[in-house]
């Protein structure tokens, strides 16, 4: 089955959250049984963007609309990485850097508009903990993250970066944060480079990244260090 009990969401949020990460028009009789056998209370669907009809569909169902998801690639058979320039230390992450990057996260994400904050239902500071959780676990489990990149600037930490493989092709760049006394200070596209680097290391014939529509900085960035739009995502919630 496409979807499942989202064990994370649902301890979190104290509620049963049902997942899907991609549905097809057959699925989404069975989407509502499973829901509804399940005793789940949200049901979080995710779906191309390109798939109108499905939109329409999930829509006439009593699913709403809480983000959209664009994706960029950079092909490293078509373009070259540029090249880095930074004053800052760039290197992997190491277990002594788990407060550090919990608090990166937890200063750079709050308030972040992703479908959980978008949703009037669920409290905000539950939604907070999504990002800094994540980026604990980035750090403490592989299943999660494949490398964790860190900036140390002064002897502190700044920001953090995590790197996953989806699969021998493709690596992606997952979850960025810079404190916010660090922002503007070039960092992000730093981190940038040296993912693409790291990626470029592991084989993969492409790297993506993704982020909310609405958030043009770090399209603005992506877009200059050559990377192109790819295809988008809508994320919408049901509740039961």
């Amino acid at each position: 089955m496409p979807f499942s009990i989202s064990n994370i969401d649902s301890q979190r949020f104290g509620i049963n959250v049902v997942k899907t990460k991609h549905i097809s028009m057959n699925d989404l009789n069975h989407l509502n049984t499973f829901c509804i056998e399940n005793d789940a209370q949200l049901s979080i669907v995710r779906v191309l963007s390109s798939e109108l009809s499905m939109v329409q569909k999930l829509e006439k169902d009593g699913y709403r609309l809480m983000d959209t998801l664009v994706y960029y690639v950079f092909k490293f058979n078509k373009k070259a990485i540029p090249e880095l320039s930074s004053d800052y230390v760039l290197r992997p992450v190491n277990q002594n850097d788990i407060e550090a990057v919990s608090q990166i996260a937890e200063s750079s994400f709050e308030g972040y508009y992703g479908h959980y904050h978008a949703d009037p239902n669920l409290p905000d500071d539950k939604c907070d903990e999504v990002y800094i959780d994540w980026a604990k676990k980035s750090v403490t489990s592989r299943d999660v993250a494949d490398e964790v990149l860190v900036v140390e600037n002064e002897n502190r930490l700044d920001a953090f970066a995590t790197l996953r493989m989806n699969s021998e092709r493709e690596g992606e760049g997952v979850l960025f944060g810079v404190a916010p006394h660090a922002q503007g200070q070039g960092m992000y596209r730093s981190m940038m480079i040296e993912g693409m680097r790291w990626c470029k290391a592991q084989d993969a014939e492409r790297m993506v990244v993704s982020t909310q529509i609405t958030n043009i900085a770090v399209q603005k960035v992506w877009a200059r260090l050559g990377f192109e739009m790819d295809y988008s995502y809508y994320t919408l919630h049901k509740w039961f």
